[in-house]
Order: structure tokens, then C-alpha cells, then sequence
């Protein structure tokens, strides 16, 4: 009798393929009678039936097919099922499809020939139709949750590989950007020699500051570019007024004090300093309220800005400018400590004083 890979013999054939969505079963045996019997336990059940008559035949349906699971007979011609077992264990394709003995040979030593070869199950002859279904049933059904857990596993591997490549692709950018603004800041000491090093300088105290005041990690980034940051509006005034080695005049400092307003109006747009804003912005704003762009007073004045008030004004002190030497540290505690609750929160000079 010649089977096709997909048989569809006559309705009154047992071996009548049903395709239904049960699964698909591989039926292998050299003998009519054996495939038949097999087929017609299964065929009730809804089983998408496939079937080869040899060895051979077998590794060429199931390679072609791929059934979730091949009920195979030991005793077959030439190729045995224990050769077949082997073969379709070392073919990466096939490797891990269930595969049910069926056999005469109910000796121990079959048996552990068998599982040595790669067989899931055995069943004895004659074929018990119960123990059949129950194990094609089983097999299939633990099968399929294998692979879904297996491709749920892949799909959150592929997951975390695609986050961890997001996070390296962000750190990247996000240190291009903070590279980005050293060479901001660069750009303006080369314009002011009265800020070469201050910015540096100002930006680790700050972070000792903040540290000290206990600031949350997560805003430290954002003290840090601020820091680096707050005089970059200071690229938008005139040369004549940015290097005037004396006292400004009052058309002149009002010119001057433009410089927070351009750092807004240059950065607000940049999304990654937003959160960096409130230094540049406000850091010449007054606990009194006499400071400048905008006059705010005491608590209103962002954290950031009231903690680096502090430390510019120590750093502008205690460092030579080309109109004065630098002035004692002692005489600028003194000054710092008479500003507070005046230009500085007196809290933050509370704790500024004990770091320096």
C-alpha cells in the first residue's frame, strides 16, 4: 500500500487523515495492519495523521512535516527504531520532537536501549487505545508548553538585550551631550579670563554642598550640568564689558546681568537640561529678594540655585581676579556667614561653613 506524506485514503480507510487542530502525529511501521490500528485510535481525536513505512521514509516525512510528535515501531527493516531514534536525535531540526516506542520487547534491557537512543515513552504491543491517546495527549501537551515557555523566554531575553542596547545607546548620548557643554564652557574661558577653572572649580564644591545637604542622587547630574553651566550666558555679552579689567558702570551692568536670561532662552529649548535650568537661570537671585532676572525671594528661589549662590560667591572670593587678589578664606567665612538670611539661606550657609 502506498502512502502519501499527508495520507487521504477512503472514508471507510482507518487511516483517514483528519486535519484538525489537535496536533500532528507521525506514525511509522513497516507493517499496514500497525499503522492502521494507530491511526484509527487517533483519528477520533482530532489528530492530523502523517505516516512512513521505513526508516528512511520516517526521517524524510518528518523533516518535511515536522509533527509534534512520531509513534514509532522498533522492529522494522533495515533502519530499526532505536536507528531511527538516533538519527532524529542528532538532526538539529528534529532533535527535540517527542518520540513514542512502540514494542514487542518488553525486556529491561530494550527499554534502556531505547531511552539511550532518545525515546520519550514506550508503548507495548498490543496497544493499549487508552494508554495511546493519553500518552500522545500528554506528550504533546507538555511539549507545546515547553516551547511557549521557551519563546516567552526568548521574547524577554530579546527584551532586555533591546533595553540594555537602549541604555548604552542613551549613556552614549547622554555623554556626547555632557562632553558637549565641557566644550561650552571651554568656549567661554577662552572669552573670560576671569572664569578659566572657576567652572570646574564651583562645580565640585557644589556637589560636595549637595551631598552634604543630603540631595538626592538622582538630582545630582542636574546640579553638575547646571554648575558647569551657569555663566554660559555670558557668550552673549560684548567683549568690552565681559573683560573690562575695572568697575562696570551702570548701563554696563545691566548689560551684564542679561547673562542668566540668554542661558534660559539658550538652553530651555534642550530637553536633556531642563532639569539643569534653575542654576543658570537663577543663581544671582537674593534670599532678600534684591537679586536679579527676576526678584525672587527666600524659599520661592530653586534649591539648586540657593545651594550654588553659596559656593560661586566663595569661589569669586577667595580666587585672584585681575582687579583684586584673592581674599582670605577666613575674611570670606566671615562675609558668607554675615550674608546669610540676607543674599544666602541661612541653612545652606549653616552647612556650607563646615565644609570649608
Amino acid at each position: 500500500m502506498e502512502y502519501r506524506l499527508y495520507a487521504d485514503p477512503p472514508q471507510n480507510d482507518p487511516t483517514r487523515l483528519e486535519s484538525l487542530s489537535s496536533g500532528t502525529v507521525l506514525i511509522v511501521d513497516d507493517e499496514p495492519d500497525g499503522r492502521e490500528v494507530i491511526a484509527a485510535l487517533l483519528k477520533p481525536h482530532g489528530y492530523q495523521l502523517m505516516f512512513a513505512e521505513n526508516g528512511v521514509q520516517a526521517l524524510q516525512r518528518a523533516a518535511l512535516g515536522l509533527p509534534d510528535v512520531i509513534v514509532l515501531d522498533v522492529m522494522m527493516p533495515g533502519m530499526d527504531g532505536f536507528t531511527v531514534c538516533q538519527h532524529l536525535r542528532t538532526d538539529p531540526l528534529l532533535a527535540e520532537i517527542p518520540i513514542i516506542l512502540v514494542t514487542a520487547l518488553n525486556d529491561r534491557s530494550s527499554r534502556l536501549r531505547g531511552l539511550d537512543a532518545g525515546a520519550d515513552e514506550f508503548l507495548s504491543k498490543p496497544v493499549d487505545p487508552g494508554e495511546l491517546v493519553v500518552r500522545v495527549r500528554t506528550i504533546i501537551r507538555l511539549n507545546r508548553y515547553r516551547h511557549l515557555l521557551e519563546e516567552r523566554q526568548r521574547v524577554i531575553e530579546e527584551r532586555q538585550r533591546a533595553a540594555e542596547l537602549a541604555q548604552q545607546a542613551a549613556m552614549t548620548l547622554e555623554q556626547t551631550y555632557d562632553l558637549t557643554l565641557r566644550g561650552w564652557v571651554k568656549a567661554l574661558e577662552l572669552r573670560d579670563d576671569e572664569t578659566e577653572a572657576h567652572s570646574q572649580r564651583v562645580t565640585e564644591l557644589t556637589l560636595r554642598l549637595a551631598g552634604a545637604l543630603g540631595i538626592n542622587e538622582e538630582h545630582i547630574i542636574h546640579l553638575w550640568r547646571g554648575a558647569l553651566l551657569h555663566d554660559i550666558g555670558k557668550l552673549g555679552i560684548p567683549d568690552e564689558i565681559l573683560r573690562k579689567p575695572g568697575s562696570l558702570t551702570r548701563e554696563e551692568q545691566a548689560i551684564m546681568q542679561k547673562h542668566p536670561v540668554y542661558a534660559y532662552e539658550w538652553l530651555s529649548p534642550i530637553p536633556f537640561l531642563q532639569p539643569a535650568l534653575n542654576i543658570p537661570y537663577y543663581h544671582h537671585e537674593k534670599w532678600d529678594g534684591s537679586g536679579y532676572p527676576v526678584g525672587l525671594r527666600g524659599m520661592a528661589i530653586p534649591l539648586a540655585a540657593r545651594i550654588f549662590a553659596v559656593v560661586d560667591v566663595w569661589d569669586a572670593l577667595t580666587n585672584e581676579r585681575p582687579y583684586r587678589a584673592a581674599l582670605p578664606a577666613a575674611h570670606v567665612r566671615q562675609y558668607i556667614q554675615d550674608q546669610a538670611a540676607q543674599h544666602f539661606d541661612p541653612m545652606i550657609v549653616e552647612t556650607f561653613l563646615t565644609l570649608v
